[in-house]
């Protein structure tokens, strides 16, 4: 039986960010594999 390809996102697991491994909020725009926090920089000396 051929499955919804709404079905088939609907069933993917959540991404992760690649240091940390917390659960990502993805955004259709971003191909990012790291979360917010550990993407961001920290340029203070």
């Amino acid at each position: 039986m051929i499955q919804k390809s709404t079905e088939f996102f609907r069933n993917l697991p959540a991404k992760q960010c690649t240091k940390c491994g917390n659960k990502m909020k993805e955004q259709h725009e971003s191909y990012s594999n790291e979360c917010e926090d550990c993407a961001r920089i920290d340029y203070t000396l």
